[in-house]
This record gives C-alpha cells, sequence and structure tokens, in this order.
C-alpha cells in the first residue's frame, strides 16, 4: 500500500490463523475420507498417500488464502487486498464510514477472532461489503478504527 504524504499506517494486519482453523479441520476431515475410500478400494499404502497428499494441499490452500489477504487502516482510509497473483482492492476514506461493527460466533470468540464490518456512505448494494474478516481481537481493530477518524477530523475550537 503506497502511503499519501503525512498518512501514517495505525494497523496494518491479515487474518489469524485461527479464522481459518475450521477450514482445515474440515479438509483434514474431508481428506482423512477420501483416504479411507481410497484405501478400502485400493489398499492401506494407497489411502494413506491420498490422505497426505490432500492433507497438505488443505494447509497449503489455507495459507495462500490467509497470506493473500491484507488489512490495513491509516490516518486517512481503510484498505482491504485479496490475491497474490492477480489482486482485487478495496479501500474507502475514513470519513465515509458511518459505523463499524464487529461480530463473533461463540467458537469465534473462544479462538479470539471475529469480523470487522464497516458500513460506509452510499454503499447499499450487496456486492460493496467492507468487511475485515478472520482478525484477532477484532475489538481492538475497531478501536483503532475510532482512532483513525477522530485523528483525520480537524480540532474543534
Amino acid at each position: 500500500m503506497e502511503l499519501h504524504e503525512g498518512e501514517t499506517v495505525l494497523f496494518e494486519g491479515r487474518p489469524s490463523w485461527r479464522a481459518i482453523l475450521g477450514f482445515y479441520i474440515v479438509g483434514v476431515l474431508v481428506a482423512a475420507a477420501v483416504g479411507a475410500v481410497v484405501g478400502l478400494i485400493g489398499g492401506t499404502v494407497s489411502g494413506a498417500g491420498i490422505f497426505v497428499v490432500l492433507g497438505v494441499l488443505v494447509v497449503l490452500v489455507g495459507w495462500v488464502r490467509r497470506l493473500g489477504t491484507r488489512y490495513a487502516i491509516t490516518n486517512e482510509r481503510l484498505w482491504i487486498q485479496h490475491g497474490l497473483l492477480s489482486r482485487h482492492t478495496q479501500e474507502t476514506r475514513l470519513t465515509r464510514v458511518q459505523n463499524v461493527n464487529t461480530d463473533q460466533t461463540v467458537l469465534q470468540r473462544m479462538l479470539g477472532v471475529g469480523i470487522v464490518d464497516f458500513d460506509t456512505a452510499g454503499t447499499d448494494a450487496p456486492d460493496s461489503e467492507f468487511a475485515f474478516r478472520g482478525v484477532g481481537d477484532p475489538a481492538r481493530v475497531a478501536r483503532a478504527v475510532d482512532e483513525a477518524i477522530r485523528q483525520s477530523q480537524p480540532a474543534q475550537s
């Protein structure tokens, strides 16, 4: 992310590894099921091999998904970037942020991760979602946005 003159980064991060723990669990269970079926049909060695290959693939895909997502909060804007090879970038000025909402399921609360969702002016379309997904300590991220908004506003006398 290229900063403007006078712009400072207040928060920069990626989704927490704990946020994709569910993906890893489901992926390994599917790999085990496929490995078991192949093992019953073609023998134990081929089933174990399939399990290992699929397990490694699940870990690799999860790691790339996490690595390919970046979030930043500056004293001027919010920024999201997805992708390693092809990239999709979203950004919005802090002046457009109307509400900051955090959302955590029970499991996410136990893992210390969640979603920070930003309502921005003029974006009612369903495909215009602006959210930091899977961040560790979403309340801290929401406080960083609040601090950024305060810093971006001119001092009142």
